[in-house]
């Protein structure tokens, strides 16, 4: 198999396969979001993810994004939480 073939993304977890061992971004549900690494069990052939996109993170923040309007000039505020 060529480096192309073994590096083209035609499905999700393709994309993921891709990303072994690196830092990544995970938008979640309910505005939350995760940074983080992408593990490899060292020395074995065990990827930290599964059919079911079900990953093992390292190093992880949480963002919280909150959006509240201003009740004098209805503004939007944005915050952010760790």
């Amino acid at each position: 198999m060529s480096t192309e073939e073994e590096s083209a993304v035609k499905e999700p977890l393709d994309l993921i396969r891709l990303s072994l061992d690196e830092r990544i971004y995970v938008k979640l549900r309910s505005d939350r979001e995760l940074r983080g690494k992408l593990h490899v069990m060292e020395g074995k052939l065990i990827e930290a993810y599964d059919q079911h996109l079900n990953m093992i993170l390292g190093d992880v923040e949480e963002i919280v994004t909150t959006v509240e309007i201003d009740d004098e000039t209805y503004e939007e505020i944005v915050r952010l939480a760790w």
